[in-house]
């Protein structure tokens, strides 16, 4: 599929995507909390412009989900996983490899991207985190693809539910055909993993709808941050995106 965005709606979960751009700035921009330029001032490099395409795009990300301009929607200090203003509004970040991600709801939620051409030495980490059901059918698939799809789907789950990766990789257990099995209660969660410009980009977040999967998240790429950074209301860009699948993540209690 091709376009600007799948209808993105305020009252359900939203990705809002943008390139990184190779520009620097000297100083922190105005619209930066103190928290945010102390920690850009001991960045350096493309670490530098990763922290400085992200906190815009949590901004761009809020304001376009809400009636508030750029420059007045703040997220928290430290990690970003909600929003100070609007008030309400959980936030979930991931970037990679030039290509950063925000996820937005009401609710909690949690984000992660991957390139889909990244070849990481996949079986060994299957062999050491992942549950043996998970391991026999993806050795027995042999597609790192496939390994990526569960990665990222771990990743925002681990996200999306407020735990690190030390001991929680089991928490959410991937099945043949992505049946998604969890440690929280039964059918309280879903996820959803699209393709687009190269990458995968997995969401997981509170399911509105009990007993079925509902609609999908909303997804829209936005035009880049300008040179400066400044927080003008982005536009958008059409991008060609496809959906790899949508799943109710059921207790394995």
């Amino acid at each position: 599929m091709a376009g600007p965005s799948n209808d993105s709606n305020p009252d359900r979960p939203s990705i809002w995507l943008c390139h990184q751009i190779n520009r620097d700035v000297p100083e922190a921009p105005a619209w930066m909390t103190g928290f945010e330029a102390e920690t850009l001032a001991r960045l350096a490099g493309t670490r530098r412009q990763e922290f400085l395409t992200s906190r815009w795009l949590l901004r761009q990300s809020l304001a376009q989900t809400s009636d508030q301009a750029p420059e007045c929607c703040l997220p928290v200090d430290g990690r970003p996983n909600s929003a100070v203003n609007p008030e309400g509004r959980f936030l979930s970040l991931s970037h990679s490899r030039g290509l950063c991600a925000v996820g937005t709801d009401t609710y909690q939620l949690g984000i992660d991207i991957e390139p889909s051409q990244r070849r990481p030495d996949w079986v060994a980490v299957a062999r050491r985190w992942f549950s043996p059901i998970e391991q026999e059918w993806l050795f027995r698939a042999d597609d790192p693809f496939d390994f990526l799809k569960v990665w990222t789907l771990k990743e925002a789950w681990l996200k999306a539910t407020g735990r690190g990766i030390a001991g929680n990789l089991q928490t959410l257990e991937v099945r043949n055909q992505f049946e998604l099995y969890g440690d929280q209660p039964d059918q309280t969660w879903l996820a959803s993993c699209f393709y687009v410009e190269g990458f995968l980009v997995t969401l997981v977040y509170r399911n509105r709808d009990q007993g079925g999967p509902g609609s999908w998240p909303g997804i829209t790429l936005l035009e880049p941050p300008p040179d400066d950074y400044n927080l003008a209301l982005a536009g958008t860009q059409e991008a060609s995106w496809e959906p790899m699948f949508h799943r109710v993540i059921r207790s394995k209690r």
